[in-house]
């Protein structure tokens, strides 16, 4: 193997989780199924992170509430077969037993038929709920330097957050000392005492011995069949581990401050503060790189539409700092900092800010929503007001997050 792009490289994209911090946004699908950015599904960022580095070989483990998913992959994820390129859902099967998966590390178990079919040199298993960018291709070319066995990708995150990861520690040639899962006293960086280095959950096995250790973690009956807590935990001192620091990565059309940037959107809060990293004057997540290309479902949809414009009567449609879907038409309200998917409705005299609307949702005249996110086919009637009354929009079932964000159910009519 002389560099990247010459190792076959089999990606298993880990995509059955349940999310169960982002309900109700996981009601009814997986989380890397769920919106982002307004037109994207979070899924959508991985899959391009290795369609863009030059990896045309994923398959994507599902599992809970799989079906969006599959119909997103299946839709719009088609590669081109004659070249051996795909992107190809697998469903739990329960392939070894009558157990869907119990962790991570068991749906690698479950689906070890894979790589033995496809004998690659590299397995990459990464995870599908991060917002990020990443040339895959680089950590390749680190893992071969190393003839590393593992490579674990990390990034510095600042120690009130570490007991959300998996936390490593590492020498001065990157090879990994120790790593603790999620660990309640992390120990900091050395030299940056206000960071701790925490695993993406990003891995890349030579396929010996990624195969080793799914089989030996396999035959422990008590083991949780996780890859941090099973998997990286165990290995600790034994092989040659690298880490791999995702603050050296860079991308085609890159700008120095989306460096680093990672996103975990792992609850609402989370979510909502990604979703408003992209409205930003100069965001730091660049959408608009036509180098590094987000990739997705096409929409069969026109263009967005803004009508009315009678500034005396305060009837105009307007939205500033936003991102606005196709298919919306913003007739005589007003979007402010605000993400709106596709095919979207604003009535006049209506208020959206700082807020994440789903596909297809009807915001009536004069009403008023702050600081929420709406799932999909969600109306608001009439005169409505949401995040503006917490205890009100508690009383109407609605989520309320530990900041103050609001979130509405997939199909939920609100009216008063």
């Amino acid at each position: 193997m002389s560099n990247a792009l010459d190792v076959r490289l089999l990606a298993l994209i880990l995509a059955g989780g349940e999310g169960t911090r982002l309900k109700p946004l996981t009601l009814d699908r997986a989380k890397p199924a769920v919106s982002f950015g307004g037109q994207y599904r979070i899924i959508d960022f991985v899959l391009s992170n290795f369609v863009n580095s030059g990896y045309y070989q994923i398959k994507v483990l599902t599992q809970y509430k799989a079906s969006s998913l599959i119909t997103h992959l299946t839709r719009g994820w088609q590669l081109a077969p004659i070249l051996g390129h795909y992107v190809e859902p697998v469903p739990a099967q329960m392939r070894v037993g009558r157990d869907w998966f119990k962790g991570s590390a068991d749906a690698v178990f479950q689906n070890l038929n894979l790589v033995y079919d496809s004998k690659p040199d590299v397995v990459a298993v990464f995870g599908a709920d991060n917002i990020y960018k990443m040339d895959v291709s680089h950590m390749v070319d680190y893992h071969i330097a190393k003839n590393s066995e593992l490579t674990i990708a990390a990034i510095p995150v600042p120690i009130e957050q570490a007991s959300q990861f998996g936390i490593l520690s590492v020498d001065e040639n990157g090879r990994m000392l120790d790593f603790v899962e999620k660990p309640e006293h992390p120990t900091p960086m050395p030299g940056k005492p206000g960071y701790c280095l925490a695993s993406m959950g990003n891995y890349l096995f030579s396929t010996r011995f990624l195969i080793q250790e799914i089989l030996r973690d396999a035959a422990i009956s008590e083991s949780a069949h996780d890859f941090g807590k099973s998997i990286i935990s165990s290995v600790v001192g034994k092989e040659d581990i690298y880490v791999y620091d995702f603050m050296t990565n860079s991308h085609p059309g890159m700008e120095p401050k989306e460096r680093g940037y990672w996103r975990d959107v792992g609850t609402l809060d989370s979510y909502w503060e990604a979703s408003m990293d992209l409205v930003a004057v100069t965001p730091i997540f660049n959408l608009y790189n036509r180098d590094w290309p987000i990739r997705t479902v096409y929409h069969h949809l026109p263009p967005a539409k803004f009508v009315f414009d009678y500034s005396d009567s305060g009837r105009q449609g307007v939205a500033a700092d936003s991102l606005v879907s196709p298919g919306c038409i913003i007739s005589g309200g007003r979007v402010v900092r605000s993400v709106l998917s596709p095919a979207v409705r604003v009535h006049s005299w209506s208020l959206i800010e700082d807020s994440v609307i789903g596909e297809a949702c009807v915001i009536n005249r004069n009403a008023r929503i702050k600081r929420a996110i709406l799932d999909k086919f969600v109306e608001v009637d009439p005169g409505i007001s949401i995040g503006y009354d917490l205890e009100r929009d508690r009383e109407r079932g609605f989520t309320i997050t530990p900041s103050g964000i609001v979130a509405v159910a997939k199909g939920t009519h609100v009216t008063k």
